[in-house]
């Protein structure tokens, strides 16, 4: 990966911005992972974009016989399983591969792909106002938490977990980011989000530092940030994270309607 502090622009300002969906092609079957697509729309000033996003979705099979709103899991995939409807690929890693074989997994997943990066600009890869509006559709036609949306990523991923939850603050309960990296300038923003960080001391893709100063910078502002370094790991830090029965549990202990 390229140098991920010198790209990251968007650093001290978020702009303020409107966001709209069109009508989605969202389709799900009870303990089954679907492809699906929506459009987000986004307003920033004048100016108008329009972004189309495939994404797997995941509702579990108890989904029809309960009443209460479900918990949601956005998961950001790395730079190896970029495509542009190549969802097969999303699959690889992490919880799209294990909901292939727990139709019970406690979340609706969904697990969006991104197209590759230009001029490998893997720390802007994810777009925060994309993923929020992809959330925002997915919330229109399921029955979501809004209390309980959650975020986790890898790599790539890790960056854009990062940069989500320094963007939307009050939309995210809690987050997972996987051997990634952020904007230590943007702390304060992150400082209430419970956040779990995971590690390879020795990546040799996206330097141990790169959580280390993000970690350090959210508690000097004051947050609480869990961080667990695997010392014999390299790049693979996801699959111990995942396979880690604590990892789930943990999320699911926070909600935002009872954040201090």
């Amino acid at each position: 990966m390229s140098s991920p502090n010198a790209r990251l622009a968007m650093a001290a300002v978020v702009l303020p911005m409107l966001i709209r969906t069109s009508a989605a092609d969202i389709a799900f079957t009870p303990g089954k992972q679907c492809e699906c697509s929506a459009t987000v729309s986004i307003h920033e000033g004048d100016t108008e974009r329009r972004e189309l996003i495939h994404f797997l979705l995941f509702v579990p099979r108890r989904y029809d016989a309960s009443k209460e709103p479900w918990p949601l899991l956005l998961f950001l995939h790395g730079a190896g399983e970029s495509g542009t409807g190549q969802l097969e690929r999303v699959k690889v890693h992490g919880p799209p591969r294990q909901v292939e074989s727990r139709p019970d997994f406690p979340f609706i997943l969904v697990s969006p792909q991104c197209a590759p990066p230009k001029d490998e600009n893997y720390a802007e890869a994810w777009d925060p106002a994309v993923l929020m509006g992809l959330l925002d559709q997915v919330s229109q036609v399921l029955h979501v938490d809004a209390n309980r949306v959650y975020v986790t990523g890898l790599s790539m991923g890790g960056y854009g977990t990062w940069r989500l939850v320094a963007r939307y603050p009050e939309r995210i309960a809690a987050a997972i980011p996987i051997c990634g990296g952020g904007s230590k300038e943007l702390a304060d923003r992150i400082r209430r989000v419970p956040i779990w960080c995971f590690h390879g001391a020795k990546d040799n893709v996206v330097k141990l530092s790169e959580s280390e100063e993000m970690v350090e910078a959210v508690r000097q502002a004051g947050g609480h940030v869990r961080f667990t370094v695997y010392p014999d790991l390299q790049h693979d830090s996801w699959t111990a994270t995942y396979d880690d029965p604590a990892v789930y549990p943990w999320l699911l202990e926070h909600r935002l309607d009872s954040r201090p």
